[in-house]
């Protein structure tokens, strides 16, 4: 791939060589920024995991970033008045599920109380293949509303190891303080060693890097608590 002389400037003042503290490294891609919007920063990590298995949590950033989801919640009943009051932006029932049959897609995520997961479930070949679909391992299909919706609304966040092992999501914006973003970072990676399989042999966490949206990679030093 071909890059751009700002990319190939702003590689040159990386030591590639090198794995930088998690502060250093946040204000070193601030720096290299070249692009005319407000990139997002990204956080990295290559995991030693068996081909079987996967890390995947949610967890709740220190520092917010990202505009305010449109939260869609399919409940029932006292469920669905307790969605409403909790500010959800739409909550129904069938309702949904046929509007969104149709073709309606106008929400950020969906949050089901565990009795309606037999209908929406029909909605699988639509909301799956957007990363939409309700699902307990994310917290997202649950009879505890009020506590979802208010964990999504302050930004809580996905991670999930691919097929390579890697884990790859977004942890603020050039724009912000340094220390803000390097917080988001540690607080990621500090969940994600939580999460080491218990079979796991030798270094768990092998690399974790960061980079601007237009920018190089930055590798960051593994970091004792």
């Amino acid at each position: 791939m071909a890059r751009g002389k700002k990319y190939k400037e702003a590689l040159a003042k990386i030591d590639r060589q090198k794995r930088y503290e998690t502060d250093e490294a946040v204000k070193l891609l601030k720096e290299l920024s070249y692009a005319k919007f407000d990139e997002t920063i990204e956080l990295s990590m290559n995991l030693n995991l068996k081909k079987s298995a996967t890390v995947r949590d949610t967890l709740v950033l220190p520092n917010q970033f990202s505009d305010e989801k449109k939260i869609l919640v399919f409940a029932k009943g006292e469920k669905a008045d307790e969605a409403r009051e909790a500010g959800a932006a739409y909550v129904g029932d069938d309702d949904l599920i046929q509007k969104i049959k149709d073709g309606w897609l106008d929400f950020d995520v969906a949050v089901a109380t565990p009795d309606m997961m037999r209908d929406v479930g029909r909605l699988g070949p639509i909301l799956g293949r957007r990363g939409l679909m309700p699902n307990p391992k994310t917290q997202t299909v649950t009879f505890e509303l009020t506590a979802a919706i208010n964990e999504l609304k302050k930004g809580r966040v996905e991670f999930r190891s691919d097929k390579t092992g890697v884990i790859h999501l977004p942890v603020g914006k050039v724009s912000m303080e340094p220390g803000e973003v390097a917080e988001n970072v540690k607080a990621v990676v500090s969940e994600v060693e939580r999460r080491r399989p218990a079979d796991t042999k030798g270094e768990f966490v092998q690399t974790i890097a960061v980079s601007s949206t237009m920018g190089p990679g930055v590798k960051i030093e593994m970091e004792a608590e």
